[in-house]
Formats: structure tokens, C-alpha cells, sequence
């Protein structure tokens, strides 16, 4: 077994058909949907959506209050262009401007949006980083 990483993230939503929406105008196209909960295929991985009552029901704890915002997800692109244009487009899509992308103090350029239900999108560009031809990730080594 490998015990570094992450196979599927599930987020909790109070409308499933608005995240729907929201992802669908971004481009996003669901691989499964199961009526309670839909699944996007991402780069080896999978994100789902699930109604908040019946993601604490499968849960084992129903009467769960869940939240949003604690977390952020992040999406890195090869240029400050494509995380201009990536922001753009949640924002045209219904997401809620955080933080516009801006330079940052690491040597980057990046910005945060919340989508319909809170959750909190990084996009960003790394100029230390370079992504796969898939737009992937891998960290680069590091020696000791």
C-alpha cells in the first residue's frame, strides 16, 4: 500500500444541482452521477460533490453540522495569463472574488475565489514548479 495519497476528495454542498451548474460553466463534465453525489475524473484522481445531509448520513453522523472554508483546493497553470483567464471564469460562473491574483511573496502569482457553497479555489502559477503535459503536478526532488 502507499499511504502518500489521495484518491477521491469529496466536498459537501447544500444544492448538488447549483454546483452542477457552477462546475459545468467552468467546463467541468461529471464522469458519474448517482443523484445524492456526482464525480468528477481529475488527473488520476476523483472530486465529488455530495449534499451536506446525506454526506453526514454516510458519514455515521447525521445530525453533523458541516462547514466549508477550512480547506483549499488549488488548480497551478503554466502562466499568469491562464490564472487571469481561470479567475475570470469562475467569477463569470457564479464563484465569490477572495483575493484577486496578485504577485505574491513566495515569487508567484496567484488568487482565491469561493465557489457556490464556500469552498475555497487557489489558482495560481509557480515559476519554481513546472506541471506535467497533463497540467499535473510533481514536486521536484530535493536532496538533503
Amino acid at each position: 500500500m502507499t499511504p502518500q495519497r489521495v484518491t477521491l476528495i469529496t466536498l459537501g454542498v447544500t444544492d448538488l444541482a447549483r454546483s452542477k451548474a457552477f462546475y459545468g460553466a467552468m467546463g467541468w463534465t461529471p464522469t458519474a452521477d448517482e443523484g445524492e453525489v456526482v464525480f468528477y475524473q481529475i488527473n488520476g484522481m476523483v472530486l465529488g460533490f455530495f449534499g451536506l445531509g446525506p454526506l453526514a448520513k454516510d458519514q455515521g453522523r447525521p445530525d453533523a453540522k458541516l462547514g466549508t472554508g477550512a480547506m483549499t483546493l488549488a488548480q497551478n497553470f503554466t502562466t499568469e495569463a491562464e490564472v487571469d483567464a481561470a479567475y475570470a471564469l469562475a467569477l463569470k460562473s457564479g464563484a465569490t472574488a477572495l483575493k484577486a491574483p496578485e504577485k505574491v511573496f513566495w515569487g508567484g502569482y496567484s488568487g482565491y475565489y469561493a465557489d457556490p457553497d464556500g469552498h475555497v479555489w487557489e489558482v495560481a502559477h509557480n515559476p519554481f514548479w513546472e506541471l506535467n503535459a497533463d497540467g499535473s503536478l510533481t514536486l521536484p526532488a530535493h536532496a538533503d
